[in-house]
């Protein structure tokens, strides 16, 4: 098996420092966390940003601070959110592009997601892919529901590829979606291309369940304050690399090492590290 990726998803657009007091959401406290992350296993960041009022945006600008703050820190590869919050317009959710990160998040399908919809349909997700294409950033595609792995697909044969592979990240357990059953994560990865890497994110109380199923399966792991606050149940983790630390042991138990940024980026077929 390939070394292990693990994508660390530290600050969302939804939890606050009320419910977390770890949820990094300066530029500065981004950028400390991005390095913690990387000590302790991670070689993805996906990057959400906040205003100083913790509210959540995706202003290029805000983004340029963040990553230059990272940047300054760590090799790590950047993963910009082009999801942001609910109601954004498309022009909103794709500003990071602006600023050519190594990759973006691109959810294939509009999905209930609590008491909201998050709301992607045929001509939006074409003008994300395509705006991605242009720019060289590779896609991450989001995957809530087994139909947007054949919308992907779709996208793909339409409007060719976006680089050498196809990299997911199946994203089980939000409410009103799949949930993170083993069963639902096995059944995502048997529809995938074999040509494909991926990653399974557990939201909430499935964090753990989906974890342990990608990992005997041989793919890679997301984790982090925006999908999970706690370390066990009713136990607020410390924050993000603690979170980290805890696969990448687990990992170890499995005989899979955790993959330092630059050997993802091979794994990814990703540009070499510009520094």
């Amino acid at each position: 098996m390939d070394k292990l990726i693990i994508t660390v998803a530290g600050v969302g657009a939804e939890t606050t420092k009320d419910v977390q007091p770890g949820l990094p959401v300066s530029a500065v406290e981004i950028g400390e966390d991005a390095a913690r992350c990387r000590e302790a296993g991670a070689s993805i960041y996906h990057l959400h940003v906040r205003r100083p009022d913790g509210t959540p945006t995706q202003d290029k600008d805000v983004f340029a601070a963040a990553v230059a703050a990272i940047r300054e820190r760590t090799d790590i590869i950047v993963q910009t959110s082009t999801g942001g919050a609910m109601g954004m317009t498309a022009d909103q959710r794709l500003q990071p592009l602006e600023l050519n990160p190594e990759m973006a998040s691109l959810t294939t399908g509009t999905a209930n997601f609590g008491d909201e919809v998050f709301f992607n349909d045929a001509d939006l997700m074409k003008e994300f892919y395509t705006r991605m294409q242009a720019k060289g950033v590779r896609p991450e595609f989001e995957i809530f529901e087994a139909g947007q792995i054949d919308n992907a697909l779709r996208l793909v044969k339409q409007n060719g590829p976006a680089g050498p592979l196809m990299h997911w990240d199946l994203v089980l357990g939000v409410p009103g979606s799949m949930s993170g059953e083993p069963r639902n994560v096995v059944f995502l990865v048997d529809r995938l291309p074999p040509a494909s890497t991926w990653t399974a994110t557990g939201i909430g109380r499935w964090h753990m369940p989906v974890t342990m199923t990608a990992l005997a399966l041989g793919g890679n792991v997301r984790l982090g304050l925006e999908d999970n606050i706690f370390y066990h149940k009713g136990v607020l983790a410390e924050g993000n690399a603690q979170l980290t630390a805890r696969v990448a042991r687990l990992a170890a138990e499995w005989g899979r090492e955790c993959a330092a940024p630059d050997e993802a980026r091979q794994i990814l077929k990703l540009a070499p590290y510009d520094k």
